[in-house]
Formats: structure tokens, C-alpha cells, sequence
């Protein structure tokens, strides 16, 4: 059996503050009624949704302003997430919107319902991600996630080449012959360019 209620404060699913809304009858006296959270739809009642629609309008306005301040903050935020994978670089397991809400509070101290990150679906790839953000009905953000490897990256070792050029290079090289220089002959003279012997002066 279902009963019309006039909410009086903010239920998630459900409506706002002044919203009239139908439900069962036993969820209405057993728990809205008692938590104050809706009302009878009674004449008297009615009265009250000017002011119900007034608080809402100051709820709306404050959520707006808390979420755009939220969002600014988040968009220069780098979350990083550690998981396991094989040595192809391939994850065991997937990244959730609940992992990243814990990380957030774990690493920044922000509580973001997980119900406020949208994934079309959960993250398999390592490296960086940009992830969406329902802030607020008129409020939208960003969120860069970084999904790293536990898994050591594997050593690599030189190549043998490289080893033989490093023993040759202590060693030393053998220093190269140099060649000495050709002489040059000296210029042999011509025939019949003997020097004249000198000639005893005859005596008078």
C-alpha cells in the first residue's frame, strides 16, 4: 500500500526537500516519520513548502559552491594507484570507482562518494587515465588516475659486444709504427762542373 509524503529533507534516490512523493506505507511510519526526514500530506502541512522550498534553495546553492571549489582542487590532483602485473605490463584485476575513493581518502584525506566517479567501466591498462567526475547535478570534474606496477621492471644486461670493447679499452691499443721520413739526397753536381784546381804563378 503506498501514501503520498512531503519530504523534508534531502534522501538520495528518493527527492528533495518539499518534494511530495509516494511510498509504502510501512517505510513511511517505521522510518521517515520517526527520522523526521517527511511529513503527512495535510492541509497544515502544505503550508510549510514555501518554507521547505526555501532551505532547499539554500541547501542547492551551498552544495554548488562546496562542489565547484571540489572540483578545481581534483583537477590538479594526480591519484596513484598500485597494482600487480606480469612482466608484459598486463594488470591481474581491475581499478573500481571504490579504489579510487579509498585512495583519495588514504592519499589526499578527500571523501568522494564512489558513486561520484563515473567508469563506463573498470581500468585494465597501466599508465594515466583521466576519469570523470558527478560532482553534483550541475557540477562536473576531472580526475587524472596513474594505475603503476608493483612488479619490478626487469634488469637488463649489457651485451657481450659491449664487454669486449670495455676489456679493450683497459688494455690499451698497441701504439702505431711511425714511419720515418725519406731523407733528402743532396743535389749531385753536373759533369764538367768540376772546380778548377788553382795554378802556380810562374816566376819572371
Amino acid at each position: 500500500m503506498k501514501t503520498e509524503v512531503i519530504l523534508t529533507h534531502n534522501i538520495v534516490g528518493l527527492g528533495g526537500e518539499s518534494d511530495q512523493v509516494k511510498v509504502a506505507a510501512g517505510y513511511a511510519r517505521n522510518y521517515l516519520f520517526p527520522q523526521g526526514l517527511a511529513i503527512p500530506v495535510t492541509q497544515g502541512n502544505k503550508r510549510r513548502l514555501d518554507a521547505l522550498r526555501t532551505r532547499r534553495a539554500e541547501r542547492e546553492a551551498h552544495e554548488f559552491n562546496t562542489m565547484t571549489e571540489l572540483a578545481k582542487g581534483l583537477a590538479k590532483l594526480v591519484c596513484v594507484i598500485k597494482v600487480k602485473a606480469g612482466e608484459d605490463g598486463k594488470m591481474f584485476g581491475a581499478v573500481t570507482a571504490g579504489m579510487i575513493a579509498d585512495e583519495l581518502k588514504h592519499q589526499f584525506d578527500v571523501s568522494l562518494d564512489k558513486k561520484k566517479i563515473h567508469l563506463e567501466h573498470p581500468i585494465k591498462t597501466l599508465g594515466e587515465h583521466e576519469i570523470e567526475l558527478h560532482l553534483q547535478a550541475e557540477v562536473k570534474g576531472t580526475l587524472k588516475v596513474r594505475v603503476e606496477s608493483t612488479t619490478p621492471a626487469p634488469v637488463v644486461e649489457a651485451a657481450p659486444a659491449d664487454r669486449a670493447d670495455v676489456r679493450t679499452e683497459k688494455r690499451g691499443r698497441r701504439p702505431e709504427k711511425v714511419e720515418a721520413a725519406p731523407v733528402a739526397e743532396k743535389p749531385r753536381a753536373a759533369k764538367g762542373d768540376k772546380a778548377a784546381k788553382p795554378t802556380k804563378a810562374k816566376a819572371e
